[in-house]
């Protein structure tokens, strides 16, 4: 495998978030939270720290939960029967909640806010990448078979190179990370963090 120019590479971190990983948290309080997906931020962040050490780019994802006119979260039905613990408060634009993990602090250079799977989807991620010379676009985060396989596939298809991490994310069981992980094949590379940082180019 060819290795990567940190100058043109972009780590896209999914949706780590306080609500969806932290004690006290929207997905913690609804028991929700594996320990799979606990264990990503500490082994998430020193990918993000040796990336950028290089002149590498990192951006993260922030699903976010608009209000409605009477302050009401605007919840897709498929979410609502998913999460029905989902309140008033979560997730909303600029709480704690929605915020990034405190592992990621000062290592993310652009963040945008989501509505649905896909980081690229009616955010302004493809935008900031171009801008940045981003070719290499490498996808971290949760879960495996919901954001981090939208994003990957949507990069894909905007032609950018596309690798995912594969215990740098993880869905609700094993089985379905590996799952997602083998049909992921098919439009990006999947390593490891440590494969990833040693392909890094000096």
């Amino acid at each position: 495998m060819s290795s990567f120019d940190p100058r043109s590479t972009a780590l896209v971190v999914i949706d780590l978030q306080n609500d969806f990983l932290a004690p006290g948290g929207a997905y913690d309080r609804g028991g929700a939270v594996s320990p799979q997906a606990r264990a990503l931020p500490a082994r998430v962040a020193p990918v993000a720290r040796a990336l950028k050490a290089q002149g590498g780019f990192v951006a993260a994802s922030q699903f976010t939960l608009w209000p409605d006119a009477h302050g009401e979260p605007m919840i897709s039905p498929h979410l609502r029967q998913l999460r029905p613990f989902l309140r008033k408060g979560d997730f909303a634009a600029g709480s704690a909640g929605q915020a990034n993990v405190a592992e990621l602090d000062g290592l993310v250079d652009v963040s945008v806010w989501k509505v649905a799977y896909s980081a690229f989807f009616n955010t302004q991620l493809d935008w900031v990448l171009r801008r940045a010379g981003i070719a290499n676009v490498v996808v971290a985060g949760i879960v495996t078979n919901g954001g981090v396989a939208s994003t990957a596939r949507d990069a894909h298809m905007r032609d950018y190179h596309v690798s995912v991490l594969a215990d740098g994310c993880a869905a609700p069981t094993p089985a379905m990370h590996d799952a997602a992980l083998a049909d992921l094949r098919t439009v990006a590379d999947v390593l490891t963090c440590q494969e990833f940082l040693g392909r890094l180019a000096k």
